[in-house]
């Protein structure tokens, strides 16, 4: 019996993922207003565990059964609206996925302020080939002392100035629209550091 439960524990570790919600415009200005306390109960309500939240702007880190990304992110915009009322794009990553994204970047070198430096991430980007191609046309311009490069599931822009004045991010957030979620490194560094260690 108790080698039986041991197996049973073991194979649900092994199937467990750690995952990244990224909720897209909340708490920003008065709009879509969602306390963190609340975002959290939501998701362990829907039966994840380990939930963290990192600042005020829907980022939350959790652990629960291995699904597809986009079957995990749907069930919480459902629930937001049931229980909260809120109707928020979500964009979920697993620890493997933001791991590579923090690894591709290469502007790490000319960006010394992580607050700064800002990345896209792309909800889709095999269904997206155009909007590819054009965000390759805006890579190609000169947004000095500024800097815009295309990864393969993100978008990295590098805005000295902040991003308020960053010509390169307006444009490609004007790009995007709703395809896309962002986050400044210093933000995407703590999501990194929670999904890579399991809560004790």
């Amino acid at each position: 019996m108790c080698r039986a439960v041991a197996r049973q524990g073991t194979m649900r570790a092994m199937t467990s993922k750690r995952y990244i919600a990224l909720l897209r415009g909340v708490n920003v200005g008065r709009a879509k207003r969602i306390a963190m306390a609340d975002l959290r109960k939501l998701i362990e309500d829907l039966g994840y565990a380990e939930v963290r939240s990192v600042l005020n702007s829907g980022n939350v880190v959790f652990s629960g059964p291995a699904r597809p990304q986009a079957e995990v992110a749907a069930g919480i915009e459902e629930a937001l609206v049931l229980k909260l009322g809120v109707a928020a794009r979500t964009l979920v990553l697993d620890g493997a996925e933001l791991a590579a994204i923090m690894a591709a970047n290469p502007l790490l070198d000319q960006a010394p302020d992580h607050a700064r430096l800002v990345t896209f991430i792309l909800s889709d980007p095999l269904s997206m080939p155009d909007t590819l191609r054009a965000i390759e046309t805006l890579c190609h311009q000169d947004w000095q002392p500024g800097a815009l490069a295309l990864g393969e599931r993100a978008v990295y822009v590098w805005c000295p100035d902040g991003i308020l004045d960053s010509a390169a991010a307006a444009a490609l957030g004007k790009l995007l629209g709703d395809a896309t979620t962002s986050r400044n490194w210093t933000t995407l560094l703590k999501l990194h550091a929670l999904s890579g260690a399991a809560a004790a």
